[in-house]
């Protein structure tokens, strides 16, 4: 059974300030919430979602018609549960599904494009903590997120430490490493690079970079997956061509290997429902990310004296983030005296494997939200 769901948008009542010194104004947050919020607004846990997913938690996508991006762990009964928790997901500040970003009109009615002001995950934390102020929830039951998602989840504990009694973070970082910031910069530039992308300024053009911006859901795609796990989907199989010659190679630059059919369609299918605009400021906000740095250059300090417990996950495939990432934070944490736990689990999906069946990380987050 589905969760009962409400989509809604909320106008920030005031501009948020922004770490670059700047301030936006008339920023609205666009979010969904599942289950009932309890009298005592005690049973609210917020989902934050990674870099290209959106407010649509546990609903079908209005773009893609797909389920939502972790319906299998959010709803009536299942690890997050609807039936016991009032669960809300908001789009980030910067995206591009209702919350104000790049593509949202600026105060003289035509969009942002590269004027939006570049943004930090803190401004991200920002705005939902906005959001969290308009609904009245002083104290949230839990914090959760995975990857970037895990990222605002780790921000929210350092820098409004009260907001949370749990933080669950997994497969995620406290910095990003030199060679994330590398995969986002060929993404950006791929993007930029893309003749339809006008310095940005396409939104009254006939056509988008949806060729870069292809190429840059491609490269990171990689990154999200395992060798293994693509050896066993893909290995080094063909595609049947289009005249049923089945496992040909074309002697030419079609996709021959039906790995490279699979990136393809990722990238093709990604440029629908996604704007290249947001992407550049997406990725550019967690390259900047690096909590330690907010905090005098000592990642304990950004836990000093926080009263949430904490649980962090990492998996055994993940080489973007991988366990040392974890363990770094779980070090912090114990040198700051808060309350942790710590577990890597085995998967062979790679950083993905947040998304995917994982069991055991079901029980991981329902034992802890309870």
């Amino acid at each position: 059974m589905a969760p009962q769901t409400a989509s809604q948008t909320y106008p920030l009542p005031a501009s948020l300030p922004l770490d670059s010194g700047e301030a936006l104004d008339g920023v609205t947050i666009a979010y969904e919430t599942y289950g009932e919020l309890a009298a005592d607004r005690s049973n609210a846990i917020l989902v934050c979602h990674a870099l290209t997913g959106d407010q649509y938690l546990a609903s079908p996508h209005p773009m893609t018609g797909k389920p939502g991006w972790w319906e299998r762990m959010v709803g009536p009964g299942k690890p997050i549960d609807t039936d016991r928790f009032h669960v809300i997901c908001a789009n980030v500040l910067g995206s591009c599904m209702g919350s104000t970003g790049p593509a949202s009109l600026a105060a003289d009615g035509k969009p942002y494009a590269m004027r939006f002001p570049v943004i930090t995950i803190r401004d991200m934390v920002r705005g939902l903590v906005a959001l969290l102020d308009g609904l009245e929830i002083r104290q949230l039951h839990a914090v959760v997120g995975g990857s970037m998602g895990g990222m605002q989840a780790l921000s929210m504990a350092a820098n409004f430490p009260t907001r949370a009694a749990r933080v669950l973070a997994i497969a995620t970082t406290a910095r990003h490493s030199a060679q994330n910031i590398a995969f986002h910069e060929v993404g950006r530039q791929a993007i930029m690079a893309d003749p339809a992308w006008h310095g940005g300024d396409y939104y009254a053009q006939e056509t988008r970079p949806v060729a870069g911006l292809s190429v840059a859901r491609m490269a990171a795609h990689i990154t999200y997956l395992s060798e293994s796990g693509l050896t066993e989907k893909f290995g080094r199989r063909l595609q049947d061509r289009p005249d049923g010659t089945a496992g040909a190679k074309s002697f030419g630059f079609d996709a021959d290997f039906q790995v490279e059919s699979y990136l393809r369609y990722q990238g093709s299918g990604f440029t629908r429902r996604f704007d290249a605009n947001s992407y550049l400021y997406i990725t550019r906000a967690m390259d900047y990310f690096d909590l330690a740095e907010e905090h005098g250059g000592k990642l304990g300090n950004a836990f000093a004296g926080s009263p949430a417990r904490f649980c962090l996950v990492s998996f055994d495939s993940d080489w973007l983030y991988p366990t040392a990432e974890s363990r770094h934070v779980v070090h912090a944490l114990n040198a700051s005296g808060a309350p942790v736990s710590f577990v890597e689990l085995s998967a062979p999906f790679g950083h993905d494997s947040f998304l995917l069946d994982v069991p055991a990380l079901d029980r991981v987050v329902k034992g802890f939200l309870e």
